[in-house]
């Protein structure tokens, strides 16, 4: 286990059963790189990741 996925498990033990709209999540990574610049480009990365996940089932 990656020291990452402590909080990627505590996201599902503690949210798990929610269901969210991509907007609200956007809202809420906007958020956080507003609170946390310093994440600018990892998060601009993960969210360019989520939005290309169906390109990579096209090739």
């Amino acid at each position: 286990m990656y020291f990452t996925d402590r909080g990627i498990e505590e996201l599902t033990e503690r949210r798990g059963d929610e269901q969210v709209s991509i907007d609200w999540l956007a809202e809420r990574l906007r958020d956080f790189v507003d609170q946390n610049p310093e994440f600018e480009t990892p998060i601009e990365r993960f969210a360019t990741y989520l939005a290309r996940l169906d390109d990579e089932d096209d090739e």
